[in-house]
């Protein structure tokens, strides 16, 4: 009789082996060499490259220490490491779920009729061993473990999210700094105006009008001023949160200290998107998708479970003997799927198209991917080109505005042309600023559209 029971399992479960229900996935995906345009590729070929350091992003040193601060601190990125250990705890649950439950179970009753007591007690070590489905419990793990690969990912975004935000404030607070100096000599150059204005109307060369307008400017640029350091503060205050620390005033250095990385001059590779997480994540889904499909592939094939106890009674099957004698007892099952009501065989279509889409995902994250990286490296190269427009633009004002100044001096020009050169070079300074402030935005947007390196 055993033997005719072994004869059966081996076959049900050379049927099951043969029909895949073990096979383990195999991503086959492959990052396209032009994914992110042939123009800024390095085609590089070959092994993967190894993932970019953030720290080859932001030289900084000052942003580097808030970043390290921050990854210690920040609360969000604390959140995520806990839900990564969650998933971690899944999966040696999962690990351990066709393991037999043992349990121990003690009873006892009394019962008292017609003057006669009787006391029985069953004191037994209770097993039980559900096999499930062929298949089941190893695509279950496998299963909980691409969970737990995606949560891993969605930790290292909220990483990368992080320290992206971090140098996104740093350098707004930088560009603030600048303008706040550029909009400080404003104030004093239209104060000095204002000034010469009173002077040429006290000796009735103009009217009282362009006094009042004069001033009107003034002030609007001393609330400017309010709205700035207001900025400012609120700035600092946000990165106190990404921090986790009281407010308190930034170190920072001044905005002329930022440069574009040598790592934005080099050529990138394709192979580079791989590291990122919302690529690896929708890898890990069609992972998750593969096993899900195993599973419901594998509830076709037999179930098979084992019940038992062992242990002491007094209760031998109505009468009752004392002192108690060994219980034992042990139930073996099969059982195979015959019909379902078709509920087996949609839950398999729908884990197929469910694959299906997952894969259309994919595809569709990459492209974005490659598309992101494109766009970064097109702002980088663009912020580049203007720089030197920029730069040259304001040389050639400094140029104009000391001309000006002479020509003043010399009684060939008057105050007001001389207002307007120094205004018009603090303008050009304003622009040089913002588009380095572009340029860092740019930077920012590379680092995550790369994947967000977390080492």
């Amino acid at each position: 009789m055993k033997r005719h029971i072994y004869i059966t399992l081996s076959v049900v479960a050379l049927l099951a082996s043969s029909c895949g229900i073990y096979n383990k996935y195999e991503s086959n995906n492959k990052i396209p060499a032009d994914a992110i345009g042939l123009h800024f590729s390095d085609s590089i070929a070959g092994n993967l490259p190894a993932p970019l350091s953030w720290r080859e992003f932001f030289t900084d040193p000052l942003l580097r220490q808030l970043i390290d601060t921050a990854l210690v601190r920040n609360t969000d990125l604390n959140s995520a490491r806990i839900a990564v250990e969650q998933s971690e705890v899944s999966l040696r649950v999962a690990k351990k779920s066709i393991l037999p439950s043992l349990f121990f179970s003690p009873s006892g009753s009394i019962a008292h009729f017609d003057g006669n007591t009787s006391k029985t007690y069953n004191v037994p070590l209770q097993l039980n061993w559900d096999f499930g489905q062929l298949g089941s419990y190893t695509n279950k793990k496998r299963a909980a473990n691409a969970v737990l690969l995606q949560t891993k990912a969605r930790e290292e975004a909220v990483h990368a999210n992080l320290i992206s935000t971090v140098a996104q404030q740093y350098y707004l607070l930088q560009l603030l700094d600048r303008q706040l100096e550029i909009l400080t000599l404003t104030d004093s150059l239209w104060n000095a105006s204002l000034e010469m204005q009173k002077v040429l109307w006290e000796n009735g060369k103009i009217y009282s009008t362009a006094v009042n307008q004069q001033e009107s400017s003034c002030l609007n640029v001393k609330t400017q001023l309010v709205d700035m350091k207001r900025e400012i503060r609120s700035v600092e205050n946000a990165i106190c949160r990404l921090l986790a620390i009281t407010p308190q005033h930034i170190e920072r250095n001044s905005w002329g200290s930022f440069s574009i990385p040598q790592v934005v001059e080099q050529g990138v590779s394709a192979q580079l998107l791989e590291y990122r997480p919302d690529v690896r994540l929708a890898d890990y889904a069609m992972e998750e998708a593969f096993y899900n499909m195993q599973t419901a592939r594998s509830a076709f094939f037999p179930g098979i479970s084992l019940t038992g106890a062992a242990g002491w009674t007094n209760n031998g099957g109505g009468a009752i003997i004392n002192p108690g004698k060994i219980l034992l007892n042990i139930v073996g099952s099969i059982t195979q799927p015959i019909f379902a009501r078709g509920q087996l065989k949609g839950n398999l279509e729908i884990a197929k198209l469910q694959q299906e889409d997952v894969r259309n995902r994919y595809v569709q994250t990459v492209i974005e991917a490659g598309n992101q990286v494109n766009e970064a490296l097109a702002d980088c190269q663009a912020a580049k080109d203007k720089y030197g427009y920029y730069r040259r633009q304001v040389e050639v004002l400094v140029d104009a505005y000391k001309g000006t100044h002479e020509l003043m001096d010399n009684g060939k020009a008057n105050y007001l042309e001389v207002i307007t050169a120094q205004e018009s070079l603090l303008s050009a300074q304003l622009n040089e600023a913002n588009n380095m402030y572009d340029a860092a935005q740019a930077v920012i947007e590379l680092y995550i559209a790369l994947g967000g390196a977390t080492h």
